[in-house]
């Protein structure tokens, strides 16, 4: 299990340099000049060489890079923004928990209404419950979620005035970020558990606890769960990972002071640290994510596990099995 944890920590070395690289490479080749936007229209070449260099943008290419791969890695510095001069981690650290918050909120509502409906969904399958709930599905997957978020805005914050369109200064200001970030997860994990579910209830051990007349409550926790967690566990990651990106539309949309928003606000004033140290921050926690589904897959198949198995190991195990008594065997 150990060599298991320590190779998945082991790639997330080199996907994170490749992101950093390639964020950095898009940021740095895209049309527009941080410097002219900060000087403006009229300014002098001794102005501009003067504020470059202050902004550390009077190097080349592999230069500015080079610098800011040894500044994050020797002292996890993510700069300073090139509009307001001030820390981005600071920054960053002060928006953190509101995207997060969000993200985290939306990612439990979702688990916890998405897994039940889909056990539903195929312990009642070609009912009109069924129908219904995977026609619900089909619609929210369909639907995209920047849409569904400027619909349900229009319609409860514009037209119908129940709920605040932005900020985020009461419980309110959480229901329709919330809404319609949780969605989309619902009708993945929906879907995803609906299908494995079919497919585990069909089979000879289903059959066989049915015949020994345990209840189908008991049937449905003990058995039949616990053997879809494995592609549930990778659809719970991938839906936490669209949730964790999906915060920046919806931050925007509903004016929420959070990372995406932050973001938004960069790209659009060519404030490119910033969006480098958003990327990387986001790439980071999808990393994470993908560690811990590797994990929790290695608990819970012991398949993986004996696969990691040093191979002293196995020869102690196969040698002591070969030295025991036959009885014992």
């Amino acid at each position: 299990m150990r060599r298991y944890i320590i190779m998945r920590l082991l790639w997330v070395i080199p996907v994170m340099l490749g992101v950093l690289v390639i964020v950095f490479t898009i940021t740095y080749f895209t049309e527009g000049d941080p410097v002219t936007a900060k000087l403006g229209p009229e300014y002098t070449q001794e102005q501009y060489d003067a504020l470059a260099k202050e902004m550390g943008l009077d190097k080349g290419y592999f230069g500015q890079l080079a610098s800011y791969v040894w500044n994050l890695v020797t002292k996890f510095d993510l700069g300073k923004s090139y509009m307001t001069n001030l820390s981005i981690s600071d920054e960053i650290a002060g928006r953190m928990p509101i995207s997060f918050g969000i993200s985290i909120t939306a990612f439990i509502i979702g688990l916890a209404i998405g897994i039940p409906l889909g056990i539903l969904s195929a312990v009642k399958q070609y009912s009109v419950i069924d129908i219904s709930l995977t026609a619900l599905a089909l619609f929210l997957a369909a639907i995209p979620g920047f849409v569904l978020a400027l619909l349900c805005l229009l319609l409860f914050g514009v037209t119908l005035r129940w709920l605040p369109v932005s900020g985020l200064t009461s419980f309110k200001h959480l229901i329709l970020p919330v809404g319609t970030s949780v969605m989309g997860g619902i009708a993945a994990m929906m879907r995803m558990t609906r299908t494995t579910m079919l497919e585990v209830i069909r089979q000879d051990y289903i059959r066989t606890a049915r015949a020994k007349g345990l209840k189908e409550s008991v049937i449905l926790r003990r058995h039949a769960l616990k053997n879809c967690m494995i592609p549930l566990i990778t659809v719970i990651g991938g839906a936490m990972a669209m949730t964790i990106m999906g915060s920046v539309i919806v931050e925007t949309l509903f004016g929420i002071p959070g990372m995406g928003l932050y973001m938004t606000s960069a790209i659009n004033s060519r404030d490119y640290s910033v969006v480098n140290a958003i990327v990387l921050i986001i790439a980071l926690v999808i990393c994470v994510l993908n560690l811990l589904v590797d994990i929790a897959y290695a608990f819970i198949d012991p398949r993986i596990k004996s696969f990691y198995v040093s191979s002293k190991k196995k020869e102690a195990k196969d040698a002591a099995a070969l030295a025991a008594p036959q009885g014992e065997r």
